[in-house]
């Protein structure tokens, strides 16, 4: 399991939750599970990406706490969740509707919302049955459904097969990652963020990141890099909104383009411009503020913003 050493204060500290459970996913695999918020209030569940974990959502969970219901789970293999030996879009689909099944009520339904690898989740999942019980709607932030390492440009080099190879063994490597240290700030920061990201919101990705143990690291990568999910975009019937970042190296904007084109109900894309691949740290209030549209929208809830909260307070 990793080694968690996270962000001690401010928006990207981990906030603590109301409880945490162990959900048992369909081969056994177990994942570790939060629930924030108060019980009986409109569900949202978040999926983060590669190499991630819970925290990655801190701000998200910190901000729709007040008036949500907001269930994170790490992936298998990451953050709290110990590895697996099955690795792959369907171990991906069933952990998801392990999640759902065990925290949330018979056909109550939940914006799911994922991230990368988590938004890969979400189009393994479209054809489950527990998915389509407990989805009222979905937000995809920074991911694609096929053609990953090809299409990755963190090697600056025209497209073709050299550059693929390059991603391809960059991106798959074992090497240790080791301390966050102001030469992996850099080189995180190049790779996953943009240009303008602010040093506390690198600091904060570079410690989750860096947390991931290699062995997880390297078995998604080789998952990430034969991955299509195209079959699975065309069945996610139910309202989505995609969020992109144009300066995005890992998933350029050319597939968010792509998934609102495929999907039967795509409600949104926007594109941020100058943001990177890790939108929810990177673009926190506009991620936050499209989760809370999507419940106000699609689950017949109505909740305030946080700041209405206060207020009435």
């Amino acid at each position: 399991m990793s080694r968690l050493a996270h962000v001690a204060s401010g928006p990207y500290a981990p906030p603590v939750p109301a409880r945490t459970l162990t959900v048992t996913s369909a081969d056994g695999a177990r994942l570790h599970a939060e629930v924030h918020g108060p019980e009986g209030a409109p569900a949202v569940v978040l999926a983060h990406g590669w190499t991630c974990s819970t925290a990655f959502w801190a701000a998200q969970i910190r901000a729709l706490s007040a008036d949500h219901r907001v269930i994170a789970y790490d992936q298998r293999g990451h953050g709290r969740s110990p590895a697996s030996a099955t690795c792959g879009t369907e171990a991906l689909a069933d952990d998801l509707e392990a999640v759902l099944k065990a925290t949330l009520a018979p056909g109550e339904q939940a914006v799911i919302a994922g991230h990368s690898m988590g938004g890969m989740t979400v189009m393994a999942a479209s054809t489950r049955p527990g998915f389509r019980e407990h989805a009222a709607a979905v937000l995809l932030c920074s991911t694609g459904s096929s053609r990953l390492v090809a299409r990755s440009t963190v090697v600056p080099i025209r497209a073709g097969r050299l550059r693929t190879w390059l991603t391809k063994h960059i991106l798959g490597s074992r090497a240790p990652l080791g301390p966050v240290t102001p030469l992996a700030l850099r080189i995180l920061k190049y790779g996953t963020m943009g240009p303008g990201s602010a040093p506390h919101m690198v600091q904060a990705c570079a410690r989750i990141v860096h947390a991931c143990p290699r062995t997880a690291r390297y078995a998604w990568s080789q998952v990430l890099d034969a991955l299509d999910l195209d079959h699975g975009v065309r069945e996610l019937r139910v309202p989505t909104e995609i969020v992109a970042g144009t300066a995005d190296r890992l998933t350029p904007p050319v597939h968010a383009r792509e998934l609102a084109a495929a999907l039967p109900e795509c409600v949104g894309l926007t594109e941020l411009p100058g943001i990177g691949h890790m939108t929810p740290v990177e673009a926190p209030d506009l991620v936050t503020g499209k989760i809370r549209a999507l419940v106000a929208a699609h689950t017949g809830a109505h909740v305030h913003a946080h700041a209405e909260v206060e207020e009435s307070a």
